[in-house]
């Protein structure tokens, strides 16, 4: 049912072929985003913290700490018009229900210790797994279904120089999130077999190899990455590369990221000359990517101290297949410390390559593992279930606002649209017949560069340090380049969720 619905539709989601939205917020993300100064380039924890009132500190010596950890939650979805009812009339599917209701609940138990050795080195590691179940069929036709996988496995080892050098090596199944998230964040994959699609519970790599060497707010980082994806539809995708970063004061940074695709079976859609006629796959052509990403966040360019302002920049190449692409986002950021709920309003634009038809070179911008929550870099709310992050463009609006030091509410709209017409948006969908003066042709994406407008309003609270809620209500109004592929007219696809966090 699921790979008729993909292949008919020639529009909805396909996971095996790209990332999946990761539509709820994690209970991390919660947390900082609540907290003053939450910066999304915070850096994973290694190791572990002693804490004597903690419950979850098994031993606590002078050499030696073992805590627990449990995570677990549990998110009711409601979903109305999925993908804009596209299904059925853009493809005739009437098989398809495009009204969805889904529980997805999961649960992450884990271990971890610190050995502290005599040279004043230390030994650390981690061992957790992830059980997720999806109760109902989500929005990709997938349901009552669910599974328990590794997710960190790794030993770490540590050390410090006289000179405040500081060292870390660890190999293992564990997280890496680099600079904003734009390129490196969510290593694994969920939905489909594995339940629980929106909630995303899973982000370690099934094997990462990390070394850092770091001092005062300046950290290189080498990595080797192997993404762990679905069994239904491994690609075999393995990366290499390193970063450079710096933190200062204020939640600036500024950093530099180079990625190397070292192997991997992903295909690639390229649009067919002047758009007419269906996209080709190149297979296999993600191998031999390689990519560059500048980034940074400052609040001292210009005499506005609530005023900040950040920018990330990425290209890509390939030459076995002449691949040229870029994307990027610019993002302004306004506190208003003084008012009332201190509202917090942002301006985002961001862009990401689409394959240009008049051309014989490929232009398609490749996201790789990118974080798709909608406060980071999701292009819309609703669209961002259909768009990844290649040919599109958006401009974003959001307000923050703290009616308590526990409470938050973020309103957030966004004007999508596509970089370039008659190019596969996403992996080829809406691919389909034209009719024109009446001829009849071939076309693949949109012919209207307006995909949609996208309205969402969320709740975040801090119930206390250990339990988190987030709900919200989000529309995605179709632009005239969907209601196009559906004939003249389609419906807003309206949504909501609520779902309860527990972090120990």
């Amino acid at each position: 049912m699921k790979d008729k619905i993909l292949q008919s539709a020639h529009w909805l989601f396909d996971a095996r072929l790209a990332r999946p939205l990761h539509g709820m917020v994690s209970v991390m993300a919660i947390a900082a985003m609540l907290a003053p100064g939450h910066s999304a380039a915070a850096a994973e924890p290694s190791g572990v913290s002693a804490d004597s009132n903690d419950p979850m500190v098994l031993i606590d010596t002078e050499t030696l700490t073992v805590r627990s950890h449990l995570q677990f939650g549990l998110n009711a979805v409601a979903e109305n018009n999925l993908f804009w009812n596209l299904a059925e009339s853009a493809a005739g599917n009437t098989e398809f229900n495009a009204d969805a209701r889904w529980l997805e609940a999961y649960v992450l138990p884990g271990l971890s210790f610190n050995r502290n050795l005599q040279s004043g080195a230390s030994v650390f590691g981690k061992l957790s797994a992830v059980a997720s179940y999806t109760a109902g069929t989500d929005a990709f036709d997938a349901g009552n279904t669910g599974r328990m996988t590794l997710e960190e496995s790794y030993i770490g080892y540590r050390t410090a120089t006289a000179a405040d050098w500081k060292f870390e090596a660890t190999l293992g199944p564990r997280p890496l999130r680099l600079g904003t998230g734009m390129l490196i964040a969510n290593g694994g994959a969920d939905g489909f077999e594995r339940g629980a699609l929106k909630f995303g519970p899973r982000k370690a790599w099934e094997m990462a190899g990390i070394m850092q060497l770091s001092r005062g707010g300046t950290k290189a980082t080498a990595f080797y990455l192997d993404a762990n994806e679905l069994s239904s539809s491994d690609s075999n995708n393995r990366l290499g590369g390193i970063d450079l970063r710096w933190d200062g004061e204020r939640a600036e940074y500024a950093g530099f990221t180079y990625i190397r695709v070292i192997e991997s079976e992903a295909p690639y859609p390229k649009a067919a000359p002047g758009g007419i006629g269906p996209p080709s796959i190149l297979p296999a052509a993600r191998d031999g990517l390689n990519t560059v990403n500048v980034y940074g966040r400052s609040a001292r360019l210009v005499n506005l101290s609530n005023l900040s302002l950040a920018l990330d920049i990425a290209y890509q190449w390939n030459p076995d297949i002449d691949l040229r692409a870029w994307g990027g986002r610019f993002k302004s950021e306004y506190a208003f410390t003084e008012l009332p709920w201190t509202p917090s309003l942002a301006y985002t634009y961001q862009i990401f390559s689409g394959d240009d038809p008049n051309t014989d070179r490929l232009e398609r911008f490749d996201p790789l593992y990118y974080d798709g929550a909608p406060s980071m870099w999701a292009t819309g709310s609703k669209s961002a279930m259909v768009f990844i992050n290649s040919n599109v463009q958006s401009h974003g609006l959001s307000l923050r606002l703290k009616p308590t030091a526990l409470d938050a509410v973020t309103l957030r709209y966004a004007h999508v649209r596509v970089d370039q017409l008659r190019s596969p948006v996403q992996f080829g969908q809406a691919t389909r017949l034209d009719f024109s003066d009446g001829i009849s042709t071939v076309v693949s994406g949109v012919t209207d560069a307006h995909l949609s407008d996208d309205f969402f309003v969320e709740y975040n609270r801090i119930v206390n340090p250990n339990t988190f809620l987030n709900a919200g209500i989000s529309t995605s109004i179709p632009g005239r380049g969907i209601k196009k592929v559906a004939g003249g007219d389609a419906p807003n696809w309206t949504g909501v969720f609520f779902n309860i966090v527990f972090n120990y």
